[in-house]
């Protein structure tokens, strides 16, 4: 069995050390997550015809949309999951492995 060092059971709460707080919300805005990725999307805005169906279904919020008309992948959160390659209706998204 292993002891705590320093810590017996008389010990009040208030002189314990805390541990695994969590001091603030995290957010994804501050790691670039894309480096995961093996496979990219590519958009092909020419067939795109801006319905938006991709930007709801993406996990990462990598297509952005701003006054109702969507922009291209922000590949620093992409993750290459192929989830808006499925849904788009147009066939405006092809998905190739990343580095092509």
């Amino acid at each position: 069995m292993l002891k705590a060092a320093n810590i017996n059971e008389k010990t009040p709460w208030q002189e314990m050390h805390p541990g695994g707080e969590v001091y603030e919300g995290g957010t994804s805005a501050l790691t670039k997550t894309g480096e995961w990725r093996s496979m990219r999307p590519v958009w092909n805005k020419d067939a795109c015809k801006q319905c938006l169906l991709c930007a709801p279904f993406c996990p990462d919020s990598s297509i952005p949309v701003k006054d109702m008309v969507r922009d291209d992948f922000d590949y620093d959160h992409c993750k290459g999951c192929g989830i808006c390659v499925t849904v788009c209706p147009f066939k405006a998204i092809d998905f190739v492995k990343e580095g092509e």
